[in-house]
């Protein structure tokens, strides 16, 4: 692994990618921090963190459009499937470079930090929430575009839908305000989960036996709970949305609460992710 994360580390200081990246975050945030706060006079940094978040979702892409999609362009997948090394050392190692480089531009950022406390007062516990919610939050949107860059040899391809994706995560927000909260929308809302559950163990295991069986199990079940407990579905998609959501847990970060429960849940994310990549680099070393 430590061969794999030198190798990819390094790749971004040579790749337009690398600068690329840093460039137009560095851009971004310089405009932000000087209108938000120069300008204005505003010493309160945490509006400052808020307002950049959304930028994640433009320059994430441009960090994970290459890491595996440019190795199956070159034809060099298969040279680095067959190495000694096991496919999770490849895909951690790509994935730890990658955020090691994201956290080198999070760490330029800190001069502007520097800058608050010569001519303001900084909230520390705040600010260092905010940064290690980024840190969390870049994580969590890597392997995304990681797990997405394992599914095609176009660049360009992984960076529109790596955005595509993380776009979608960023709209939950939306969608849990809009989405209706009476009982009949959260059973069709459970009974789409059923149905979407069988439909992978089919795609999985290309045996309509267990997703038949899983299906019925899962209506039965659906239709009892609803039965016995209606007021369980009031509400449901809203509150699943709600516990999906990446950038609400962040908010909590933000305001210097570090949770050991929402640091998980970004972990968790990670390893979901970075599972499915493996299992995606494995399918396609023994086809």
């Amino acid at each position: 692994m430590p061969a794999v994360f030198k190798r990819e580390l390094r790749a971004f200081f040579l790749s337009p990618q690398g600068y690329i990246f840093l460039s137009i975050f560095l851009l971004i945030t310089g405009i932000f921090f000087t209108t938000g706060n120069l300008i204005s006079g505003n010493s309160r940094y945490l509006g400052f963190l808020g307002s950049i978040l959304f930028i994640f979702i433009f320059i994430v892409p441009l960090l994970t459009m290459r890491l595996l999609s440019d190795e199956k362009q070159k034809k060099t997948d298969q040279l680095l499937l067959t190495s000694p090394l096991g496919i999770p050392e490849i895909v951690v190692g790509k994935f730890l470079a990658a955020l090691t480089f994201f956290c080198l531009g999070l760490a330029l950022t800190l001069l502007y930090t520097l800058i608050i406390l010569i001519h303001g007062e900084l909230d520390l516990w705040e600010t260092l929430g905010g940064y290690i919610g980024f840190i969390l939050l870049g994580g969590t949107f890597i392997s995304v575009g990681l797990f997405i860059s394992g599914l095609t040899e176009n660049q360009i391809t992984a960076a529109i839908t790596s955005f595509a994706a993380l776009l979608a995560m960023w709209l939950i927000n939306i969608l849990q305000d809009a989405v209706p909260s009476n009982t009949t929308s959260g059973l069709v809302f459970s009974g789409l989960i059923v149905a979407a559950a069988a439909l992978w163990f089919y795609g999985t295991t290309r045996n309509l036996i267990v997703p038949a069986v899983l299906l019925g199990l899962g209506a039965v079940v659906v239709y009892l709970i609803h039965f016995l407990h209606p007021e369980l579905f009031v509400g449901l998609v809203g509150k699943i949305l709600s516990w999906f959501s990446l950038i609400d847990r962040y908010r909590r970060f933000s305001s210097g609460i570090l949770s050991l429960q929402d640091t998980v849940y970004y972990l968790s994310f990670m390893i979901f992710f970075l599972y499915l990549t493996v299992r995606t680099l494995e399918k396609r070393r023994w086809s």
